[in-house]
């Protein structure tokens, strides 16, 4: 059932993908709040990425306080698994923005949810236990897609704010255009199909955006998330506990994924590390290709911050750094990058 599901989604992403571009702004940029501005400036922003440890396998792409993005210099489009979450994520708060204390729309399931959800579960994806009848808001549809990476509530999410997976697909697609992710490929919401492909520098981008809103740095930091009927559910992070907010990705083809951001003081500056590292870690236990992800991030920092100390999560009102409101993420990767 899901592949004959799969089938009719990815002739319709087919068709809808030869509209003109023009389509691209399909949502609305209402409620996109602008990122706050660290005081703290690098000198000389891009001294850091010659000292960068780059992971020996995949690659990854880092960007420290208001410094020039860098790149590691084998960017290929390659399965990403669940961080295709973030830009579904992105999407949905941009055209839906939370507030402190709003917790947006709400859907109700229904028995097609339900049965759906069974049929991942039988296929070993990852997905959040629901039943009809159960009513979910925004906020918790986005909490189990981020964190315990529900890829039932992706597809809930895509059909019901544009129609259908198709036309939300399209939106990805459109979106990624926009904002200058030219090797980067969307096919479903939330990255199961391994058509799904981009570089670690593309997700770079969409992650510094998705960052811009409070509510998407909020969710990201949680270790866990309790909804009505799934229960409390774990975030599969192996870093959240030490001051690595972010979102992860994991399957045989995609390997440890990990989209991530910390807050790190070198002498009295305080700046946001924010990273990508994709392809990490060998063989499908999701257990030891994160680990893999985890280890690869955290050496990205300490080599490009080796003074720095990694203090516990800031709040959610800390995000990666911009300069006059503008993401600094359209920066060419440097020379030897493809």
């Amino acid at each position: 059932m899901y592949r004959a599901r799969r089938r009719r989604l990815l002739l319709g992403v087919g068709l809808v993908l030869l509209l003109p571009y023009a389509a691209g702004q399909l949502l609305s940029d209402a409620g996109h709040a602008p990122m706050p501005t660290t005081h703290a400036r690098i000198e000389h922003p891009g001294a850091y990425a010659s000292a960068v440890m780059w992971p020996q396998q995949g690659q990854a792409a880092f960007v420290l306080g208001n410094g020039r993005p860098a790149a590691s210099p084998n960017q290929q489009p390659v399965p990403i698994a669940s961080l295709a979450k973030v830009m579904t994520a992105y999407l949905i708060l941009k055209r839906y923005p939370l507030s402190d204390t709003d917790d947006g729309f709400t859907i109700t399931m229904t028995d097609v949810d339900a049965q759906d959800e069974a049929e991942d579960r039988a296929e070993n994806q990852s997905g959040v236990a629901v039943a009809a009848g159960e009513q979910l808001t925004e906020r918790q549809l986005l909490e189990g897609l981020l964190i315990p990476s529900g890829n039932n509530l992706a597809r809930i999410l895509a059909a019901r704010t544009a129609g259908s997976e198709t036309s939300f697909v399209a939106e990805m697609n459109a979106e990624a255009r926009a904002l200058g992710m030219d090797r980067t490929t969307y096919t479903d919401p939330s990255g199961w199909d391994e058509g799904t492909v981009s570089t670690a520098a593309d997700q770079l981008r969409v992650f510094q955006e998705a960052m811009r809103f409070p509510s998407f740095r909020q969710i990201v930091s949680m270790p866990s998330v309790t909804l009505p009927v799934a229960g409390t559910l774990s975030n599969f992070n192996p870093l959240v506990a030490d001051g690595y907010a972010g979102k992860t990705g994991s399957d045989s083809a995609a390997g440890g994924c990990l989209a991530f951001f910390t807050e790190v003081t070198i002498g009295e500056r305080q700046l946001t590390a924010v990273g990508v590292v994709m392809g990490q870690g060998q063989g499908s236990d999701t257990r030891e290709i994160l680990a893999a992800a985890g280890e690869a991030a955290q050496r990205l920092v300490d080599s490009a911050a080796p003074t720095a100390d990694v203090p516990t999560i800031a709040s959610p009102a800390v995000g990666a750094s911009h300069q006059d409101g503008q993401s600094q993420l359209l920066v060419p990767v440097p020379p030897g990058s493809n």
